[in-house]
């Protein structure tokens, strides 16, 4: 969440920057200074009346001890404390109230964030390799059926409508590909880790998928009034970052890198008709998750690193891509920047995305309280940074459509070769 100094300092800059995102959200501003100002109001005149008690107090001392009458002043003592309980719910309240609006606020975005309403405004940074050279290029679904790769029919017999099975050959390639990106990210330095699906609502809300977004999400536990106190994971952004909420980190603890394969859960609400041909879009699908927390002087240079370390895989597999910055219109709910990774896909005449990899500056380990202690042993917020490393479904359609030959045949990428234990799918 943002820091509650930053829109206390100047609220009309908070303001302009969070209308250039679009929405209403600025709005929320002037609302959570209310809460404030009657937040620190509340425990103003409670530190004044504690005060005016320890006066009393000791006067009750000394009146005691001339043996004198005490209790008018003890009752002055009993309304003193019930005025200071008073004041302390209302600071309580008006905490929460604050803190409930503050976590419906997106971050504010980089200064050099380039501006626009929607994905149209989205500059292209580069590109790497250039276009497969293919005539008349199959899509995924035809050369998966004709190889008998996935099967959409199981997945809906099994689960509905948004999932598949792979079979046969069609698993060992999801499987070898699981296996090629974590080889490949843990050689870029990353530790590897293996997580919980499930996570609790308070995870979901540090890193900041509630709760605007909790219509997209499976939630399970739901309370008398419908609340949901575990989730399915979206992302492994959710619990690798987690593991480090309500913590504090030493300095040289920093940076951490984190890398952990998940099946991902989303509803996807809303999504109908959106690129749902074939596993583009599902409700469940495989993903390997970067994460990184690092010094706050570090997280827009580490954001670099961190989309390189994605371009890498698409570059082993020989798979051509761009890669474009998301601008203020566009870009997601808790991040200052983002680049998107977006692999060409013959088949279908676009590109999809398949890593998406943002830094949060502070914003998410705010919400989650997660600090370090600096050389001068002072508590600070470091920068958190996650990206896809990449996601399977859009990479699986790319490999299939990018490699696809003349007679139908699919060449596997020589590094995936090792992994998948055959050069071809005949």
């Amino acid at each position: 969440m943002l820091d509650i100094r930053v829109i206390r300092e100047n609220p009309a800059a908070v303001e302009e920057r969070l209308k250039s995102r679009g929405g209403d959200h600025w709005k929320l501003v002037a609302a959570v200074l209310a809460c404030d100002e009657a937040r620190r109001k509340a425990e103003t005149d409670k530190q004044q009346l504690q005060n005016q008690r320890k006066t009393i107090s000791k006067q009750i001392g000394m009146l005691k001890a001339k043996g004198e009458d005490t209790s008018p002043i003890e009752a002055e003592v009993r309304a003193i404390n019930e005025r200071i309980t008073a004041l302390d719910v209302r600071a309580e309240d008006a905490a929460a109230e604050q803190n409930g609006l503050l976590l419906n606020i997106p971050n504010l975005t980089h200064d050099a964030c380039p501006a626009g309403a929607d994905e149209s405004a989205n500059p292209v940074v580069r590109e790497w390799s250039g276009k497969p050279d293919i005539s008349a290029p199959r899509d995924h679904v035809e050369l998966a059926l004709h190889h008998g790769l996935i099967n959409w029919d199981d997945g809906i017999r099994v689960a509905g409508s948004g999932f598949v099975v792979y079979r046969g050959r069609g698993a060992r390639l999801e499987r070898a590909l699981i296996n090629f990106l974590l080889d490949a990210q843990t050689a870029n330095g990353y530790e590897e880790v293996n997580v919980p699906h499930l996570v609790k609502r308070e995870c979901m809300e540090g890193t900041g998928q509630l709760p605007k977004f909790e219509d997209d999400m499976y939630g399970t536990d739901a309370d008398e009034n419908g609340i949901n106190s575990l989730f399915l994971a979206p992302t492994a952004e959710v619990p690798v970052t987690n593991l480090y909420r309500d913590t504090i980190l030493s300095e040289a603890d920093l940076p951490v890198k984190l890398a952990a394969y998940t099946p991902c859960f989303r509803r996807e609400a809303g999504s109908a008709g959106r690129d749902n041909k074939g596993i583009i879009r599902m409700h469940q699908f495989d993903k390997v998750e970067l994460v990184q927390i690092v010094h706050p002087d570090h997280g827009f240079e580490v954001l670099e690193q961190l989309t390189g370390h994605a371009e890498s895989i698409l570059q082993k597999l020989g798979l051509h891509y761009r890669v474009i910055e998301l601008c203020t219109g566009d870009i997601g709910f808790s991040s200052a920047k983002t680049y998107d990774i977006e692999v060409w896909a013959p088949g279908h005449g676009k590109y999809l995305e398949v890593s998406s990899c943002s830094c949060f500056t502070d914003y998410q380990a705010r919400r989650m309280k997660l600090r370090f202690k600096d050389a001068e042993g002072k508590n600070r917020f470091p920068h958190t940074l996650n990206g896809s490393g990449t996601a399977l479904p859009r990479l699986y359609v790319a490999l299939l459509e990018q490699c696809q030959q003349a007679d139908g045949s699919i060449r596997i990428p020589d590094a995936l070769v090792p992994y998948f234990g055959s050069a071809e799918i005949a």
